[in-house]
Order: structure tokens, then sequence, then C-alpha cells
């Protein structure tokens, strides 16, 4: 028994991402607040929506890694956890969803509420 529980135990460790349904654990902040959080250089600017929309036009300095798109959540595992995350969607709801990925992979997350549609600031296509 005890050796069942350890390699439970140790596969939940290597995996490095649970998919439990905590609270949230990420900040959710308007476009002012965005922009502010995105100001610094170790911030990892992130957009999860699909790669079309992501080409119309984005936030300068953002990565493309599309919430439904194939691999996500090994992208995800393949970020800086030694860097805070800024990550956006068009509306926001995709990207609530990101961040609470993200954040049970060890990431420290700033969501932008209501997604790109709220953003003031300048685009990049």
């Amino acid at each position: 028994m005890k050796t069942i529980l350890y390699i439970l135990f140790a596969a939940t460790i290597m995996a490095g991402c649970n998919n439990s349904k905590e609270p949230k654990g990420f900040d959710s902040v308007d476009a002012a607040r965005f922009a502010e959080v995105i100001e610094s250089e170790q911030v990892q600017i992130i957009d999860v929506r699909t790669p079309e929309e992501f080409s119309n036009g984005h936030i300068p300095g953002a990565v493309n890694i599309d919430i439904d798109g194939e691999g996500f959540e090994a992208k995800v595992a393949q970020l800086d956890k030694s860097r805070p995350v800024a990550v956006y969607c068009r509306g926001g709801r995709r990207s609530k969803e990101a961040a609470e990925h993200m954040v049970s992979c060890g990431l420290e997350v700033t969501e932008l509420s209501d997604g790109i549609l709220s953003w003031r600031g300048e685009l990049e296509k």
C-alpha cells in the first residue's frame, strides 16, 4: 500500500501541473492595469486566441499559444516559471480558463478581464 501511495505521489509531482478546480489564484485586471503589468520586461505576454485572430492584431511582444490548439498544455509547461505571465484573449473567457491552467502549473498570472476588446493600446499585425 505504501508503495502505491508513493508512486501516486511521485507521478503527481512529476506531472508539474494539476487539474483541480481550486479557486482561481490569478489577478484579473482591467486594460489600464494590464498595460502597467506588461511594462515589465520580465513579463511573458501570452495571447490564447487562434492564430488567425492573433494575426489580425495582438499586443506587442505577445506570443500566441492557442488554448484550443494542439499542444496547449505542453507549451504552457515550457513557460519560464521564474517570470510572471500576462494572458489575454478576445473577450476574457478563454484567458480565464488559460490562467487557471497556468496557475496550476506554478505560474504567477495576471489576466486581462475583458480581453483585447477592452485594450486601447498599440496593436501589432
